[in-house]
């Protein structure tokens, strides 16, 4: 029986030490823009759409989700943009998540303005309805968009 001696690469608790750090900063970051993105949906959009969320409106649920996918993707691309350079990856993260958050609210108002759609009252109805679906696909489209852009 012989016995064989692992050792760790000299600089391996400095590298698990950034990752681990580059994973809690993204995160925040990643949920601060999601929780932005929220607000900025619920702002411009007609009725309390938190309310509406927790009461189980399917509409609100429908757009609220899709907002906060679009967001991800958003920061999952500027993260990759970013090469594993932490602090520009934060900045693109935030700079372009802003930008996308800005761009959504305004693109989602303007197709709902162009294809007549009430998403006030569409988010209050208690029942799925498939002019939602026009609405989130505007949120995670826009993010797509945006997120490539990135690249």
């Amino acid at each position: 029986m012989t016995t064989e001696v692992v050792a760790l690469a000299s600089d391996y608790w400095s590298t698990l030490g950034r990752g681990v750090s580059a994973i809690l900063l993204y995160a925040i970051l990643g949920l601060a823009l999601m929780v932005l993105g929220f607000f900025a949906i619920d702002w411009t959009t007609p009725g309390k759409l938190r309310t509406l969320v927790r009461e189980g409106r399917p509409n609100a649920a429908i757009v609220t989700a899709s907002g906060m996918v679009s967001m991800a993707l958003i920061v999952v691309l500027a993260i990759y943009a970013s090469s594993g350079r932490l602090v520009e990856g934060l900045i693109y993260s935030a700079v372009f998540g802003l930008v996308g958050i800005a761009v959504q609210v305004i693109s989602v108002r303007l197709i709902e303005l162009v294809s007549a759609i009430e998403i006030g009252d569409v988010l209050m109805r208690e029942k799925f309805t498939p002019e939602v679906l026009v609405v989130a696909a505007a949120h995670l489209a826009l993010g797509l968009v945006v997120a490539v852009a990135i690249l």
